[in-house]
């Protein structure tokens, strides 16, 4: 069994901002896979998908981005996924809007959905698939949070959306052809 997990924020008010890549990213995965998120567990909303042979979990944490990782560990114990079979797809705001980098493990770089799933997993060694929502210069916390809680400008919709349509694929891939050969595509 496998776990993709799109972190975001729930609720109406985060919908569509920066920080909600992830979310954006699953719900396009799940379109591809012909499932949608229909039930509630362990403070995540869930759609189940079979692909490649394999079963696969999507997985939205309903409990905000900095606890995303109560609801991943939870769901991840339940379903007997090894931290290996877990794919996260995050918002990054060093990378350039558009541009995707998919990694077999490592730190969180400063990400706080990642550090929750880290330290509730007990481990960092999960792919992440790090969306980049641009670079531009925050001088102080609250101006990189309200930046990555603003929605995308006009202009982004057609970049964004690529990126989103990128991000689906190389989850498929990862799912079909593991980590190496999905950087070697992707990144």
């Amino acid at each position: 069994m496998k776990l993709i997990a799109g972190l975001g924020n729930p609720g109406a008010r985060y919908a569509r901002t920066r920080h909600n890549l992830g979310f954006m990213a699953a719900d396009r995965l799940a379109s591809e896979l012909t499932t949608s998120f229909t039930r509630i567990q362990d403070n995540g909303a869930i759609a189940r998908a079979h692909y490649v042979g394999e079963t696969v979990l999507l997985v939205k944490p309903q409990t905000f981005m900095n606890l995303s990782g109560r609801a991943v560990a939870a769901i991840a114990r339940r379903a007997g996924c090894e931290p290996e079979d877990i794919l996260v797809l995050v918002d990054d705001t060093q990378l350039p809007l558009g541009k995707i980098r998919l990694r077999p493990g490592g730190s969180a770089g400063g990400h706080n959905g990642l550090k929750s799933i880290i330290a509730h997993l007990g481990s960092d060694n999960f792919a992440r698939l790090r969306m980049g929502v641009g670079t531009e210069i925050m001088t102080r916390i609250d101006d990189l949070s309200a930046y990555v809680l603003s929605r995308f400008r006009p202009e982004e919709a057609p970049l964004v959306a690529e990126m989103v349509d990128n991000a689906a694929q190389a989850a498929l891939c990862w799912l079909e052809a593991g980590v190496e050969r999905t950087m070697n595509r992707f990144n």
